[in-house]
C-alpha cells in the first residue's frame, strides 16, 4: 500500500501521458499544443473524452499570450468534454505541479475519478522585453522594475551569496550544465539536443558569454514553447497504453514572498516539501532511482542537492565531483537535460517532469531509460524557490 492510498484511502494513479516537443514552436499555438497533448494522454490512458470528470490546466502567462482565460481550451479535443469543468491553475513556474496536485486533490476528495492534467505555455511569440518582465512579475521586489537580467539576476545573486558563503561554484555550475546537456541529446522533446562539453560550459566565451557573473548562458534555461498532459485516476482503465505509475507521496510548501525574509540559498521550501512527500510515501534517498529536478539555473540544481540531503549545505559541488547524480551515479538527477537542456515552458514543466518519470517508470523512455527503474522523484519550484512541490512515483 503506498503512502497515499495508507493516509487517504484511495489509490492515485498516473494512466496515460501525452508531451510536445518544446522549443520554439512558430507552427503552433497555445491552442493547439493544449488539443494535442490532452488527446494524445486521453488515448493513452485507454479512455474516451467522456470519460474525463474535470481538467486542471497549468499556465503561467503573465501577458506573454494575450489570451488570458484558457481553461476552456482542452474542451477543442471533443464535443464530449462539453460541461467538463475545467479550472486554470498558476503558481509562477510551478504551474504545471501546482495543476497535478489540485487534480490528485479532487481524486481524493472523491469528486472526480479521472482528471487531465494540462501544462502549457507560449513564449517565443513575444518579444524578449515582454518575456522579461512577465517572468520578473514572478518575484516580489521586482515586479514591475526594469532589469536587464530579469530572473537571471535574481538567480545570479543567489549564486553570488553562495560564493561568498562557500567559495568559487562557476566549475561546478560547468559541469551541471555539460550534464544535463548530454542528457538532453537522448530526449527527443527537448529544445537544446547537444552535446556541449565541460570545457565549454565552465568557460566564458564569445558563444557562451556571462550573463550576469557568475552565471553563463549555458547555466541559464532557455525561453521556450511546449506541452505536455497526463491523467490521473483512481480506476485505470485496462485498455491503457503502459501499465500505470502510482502516486507514493507528495508535498507542497511555500516560502516568503520578500527576499529579506528569506535566505536565499537555504532553499528552505524545497526542503519543506521534499520532507514532506519523503515522509508521506516512506521513503528516503536510497530508495530512489532517478530524480527530475527544477534547474531553472544550475544554481537551483546544486541548492537542490543540499536541500534534499544528497549533501550537506555547502557540499553539494561532492555530489557532481563524485558522479552521484550522472546516469550511472547514486540519484541520477535530470537524465531527461532538464530545464537546462529540454526546455522551460513554465506552466507545462511540472507536468513534463511528471510524464517523463512515469515514463522511466514504465520501461517506455527509450534512449532516457535507466535500467530497472522502480522509483522515482519530481521537485517543481516557482520563484526562487518560492512555491515548491514534490512528488514521489513508483511503478506498479
Amino acid at each position: 500500500m503506498s503512502g497515499v492510498e495508507e493516509r487517504f484511502g484511495r489509490d492515485i494513479l498516473i494512466t496515460g501521458w501525452g508531451h510536445s516537443r518544446f522549443g520554439k514552436l512558430e507552427d503552433e499555438t497555445l491552442e493547439s499544443l493544449v488539443v494535442g497533448v490532452g488527446r494524445d494522454a486521453i488515448a493513452a490512458a485507454g479512455l474516451e473524452p467522456r470519460d474525463i470528470d474535470e481538467i486542471v490546466f497549468g499556465q503561467y502567462n503573465a501577458g506573454m499570450v494575450a489570451h488570458a482565460f484558457p481553461s476552456s481550451l482542452a474542451l477543442q479535443i471533443s464535443d464530449e468534454l462539453h460541461g467538463v469543468p475545467a479550472s486554470r491553475v498558476e503558481n509562477a513556474c510551478a504551474s504545471g505541479s501546482a495543476a497535478f496536485q489540485q487534480g490528485v486533490k479532487s481524486l481524493l476528495a472523491g469528486t472526480a475519478r479521472n482528471v487531465l492534467v494540462i501544462g502549457a505555455e507560449k513564449m517565443t511569440d513575444a518579444g524578449a522585453d515582454v518575456v522579461g518582465s512577465a517572468l520578473l512579475g514572478a518575484d516580489y521586489d521586482w515586479a514591475g522594475r526594469p532589469s536587464r537580467t530579469g530572473f537571471t539576476g535574481l538567480f545570479a545573486e543567489v549564486a553570488r551569496t553562495y560564493e561568498e558563503r562557500h567559495g568559487p561554484v562557476g566549475d561546478v555550475l560547468g559541469s551541471i550544465a555539460a550534464k544535463n546537456h548530454r542528457n538532453g541529446v537522448d530526449n527527443p522533446y527537448a529544445q537544446l539536443r547537444k552535446d556541449l562539453g565541460v570545457e565549454f560550459c565552465r568557460t566564458v566565451s564569445e558563444r557562451n558569454p556571462l550573463i550576469d557573473a557568475p552565471l553563463r548562458r549555458t547555466d541559464c534555461s532557455p525561453i521556450s514553447d511546449g506541452a505536455a498532459a497526463l491523467v490521473i485516476t483512481t480506476s485505470p482503465s485496462s485498455a491503457a497504453i503502459t501499465p500505470p505509475v502510482r502516486l507514493a507521496g507528495f508535498g507542497a510548501a511555500n516560502d516568503y514572498a520578500p527576499a529579506a525574509r528569506r535566505d536565499p540559498i537555504a532553499f528552505a521550501g524545497t526542503r519543506l516539501a521534499w520532507q514532506r512527500a519523503t515522509e508521506m510515501s516512506g521513503v528516503g534517498l536510497d530508495d530512489l532511482d532517478f530524480a527530475e529536478v527544477h534547474d531553472c539555473f544550475t544554481i537551483a540544481e546544486l541548492l537542490v542537492y543540499e536541500a534534499i540531503g544528497l549533501a550537506p549545505a555547502g557540499d553539494g559541488a561532492r555530489a557532481v565531483e563524485e558522479g552521484w547524480v550522472y546516469r550511472d551515479g547514486r540519484l541520477p538527477v535530470n537524465v531527461s537535460g532538464g530545464l537546462k537542456a529540454k526546455g522551460h515552458p513554465v506552466g507545462a514543466t511540472g507536468v513534463s517532469q511528471h510524464v517523463i518519470a512515469a515514463m522511466q517508470l514504465t520501461g517506455s523512455a527509450g534512449a532516457l531509460q535507466l535500467p530497472g527503474a522502480r522509483r522515482g522523484v519530481v521537485h517543481n519550484m516557482g520563484g526562487v524557490a518560492i512555491a515548491n512541490y514534490v512528488s514521489v512515483l513508483e511503478a506498479v
